[in-house]
């Protein structure tokens, strides 16, 4: 049931991916997507007839599609990730406030005018995210007090610190406020091919230990004490799993700004269709989430052509009535208690 499920949604991901490749303000044949991707794969000649689509297609809609794939992945098993730390299924990959700092930092990167540089706008994102996540697990750690309740705290004050910062440098700054809003409800449209190639292998690599503490996971979810009891580190493998999954929120938000909900409303889903499993969850919530991300970005690309709707705008339409409509028909399910 499982391998058919994954196996499906294998495929779902690679036609729709065609298919978001073919849709745009030029309508690009879904036969001519498949004979450029293979020919640049496979480094054969492009078909005359399907030569003026090629700059669309690699230069432009792939690179920003694949980055849309990625993204989505890691908001999905980095929310799943959290989710299970916290024994809590509501809860979201920002909530340690990573988003706020990537903002922060972005914010301050386009007032100082950093965007003329390659990544400039990313590196300092990047930097202000994981200086945001050794400050949270400083404040949760200092005397000693190791329980996640406390970096979840912390999290939560540094997130609202960050938030006001963003808002009086937006002030200050009002010449830089639209392009500061834009970043911070995330887009793709400034993809490249050496951004796919940044984040692809930080994302295999993090999803892979991941996955390789799926097992301690399980185990902690009958009780700190019976897993302590199994063998289980609980409190290093809580704190690798926050600090692998916050670096690896901190690369996204850094290339494409905050894009909620998808790491809220994608592992709930995956818990729900196939139990609470961390390793079929994270699975699940890898698929599910660039799904959910590529479709948010078609839409915001080709709802308002020419011009384009924030991400994050998408996802939020998308994710809090659902959200809304499962507390409201099913809240038992809804706030369910995680176990193996």
């Amino acid at each position: 049931m499982k391998k058919s499920a994954i196996f499906i949604a294998v495929i779902a991901v690679i036609l729709c991916t065609i298919a978001a490749v073919s849709i745009g303000v030029i309508r690009v044949p879904m036969e001519a997507v498949f004979f450029i991707i293979k020919a640049k794969i496979c480094g054969t000649h492009i078909p005359a007839e399907w030569a003026t689509y090629e700059i669309a297609v690699w230069n432009l809609r792939l690179p920003r599609i694949l980055l849309c794939l990625i993204t989505g992945s890691i908001l999905a098993i980095c929310g799943a990730a959290f989710q299970s730390v916290f024994r809590n299924p509501i809860c979201d990959p920002y909530i340690l406030g990573i988003s706020s700092g990537a903002s922060l930092g972005a914010a301050a990167a386009i007032i100082l005018g950093l965007d003329i540089f390659l990544f400039g706008i990313s590196a300092f994102a990047l930097m202000a995210a994981l200086t945001t996540l050794l400050l949270v697990l400083g404040i949760a750690y200092a005397g000693n007090r190791k329980k996640t309740e406390t970096i979840l705290l912390a999290g939560i004050a540094i997130n609202f610190l960050t938030s006001a910062l963003i808002t009086i440098l937006m002030v200050l700054h009002q010449e830089s406020l639209q392009e500061i809003v834009f970043w911070t409800m995330g887009s793709f449209a400034s993809a490249t091919w050496t951004e796919v190639a940044c984040m692809f292998p930080i994302f295999l690599v993090g999803a892979f230990f991941l996955f390789f503490l799926a097992k301690n996971l399980n185990i902690m979810q009958l009780g700190n004490d019976t897993a302590q009891t199994a063998g289980v580190n609980t409190k290093r493998t809580t704190l690798t799993v926050l600090i692998i999954a916050s670096v690896l929120i901190s690369t996204a938000v850094a290339f494409c700004g905050v894009i909620g909900f998808v790491g809220l409303i994608v592992p709930h889903i995956a818990r729900l269709l196939f139990g609470n499993n961390n390793r079929t969850v994270f699975a699940f919530s890898i698929f599910f989430g660039a799904l959910f991300c590529l479709i948010a970005d078609t839409l915001a690309r080709t709802v308002a052509s020419p011009a384009e709707l924030p991400v994050g705008s998408v996802t939020a339409f998308a994710g809090a009535p659902y959200f809304i409509f499962l507390l409201l028909t099913n809240p038992k399910k809804s706030q369910h208690t995680l176990s193996t």
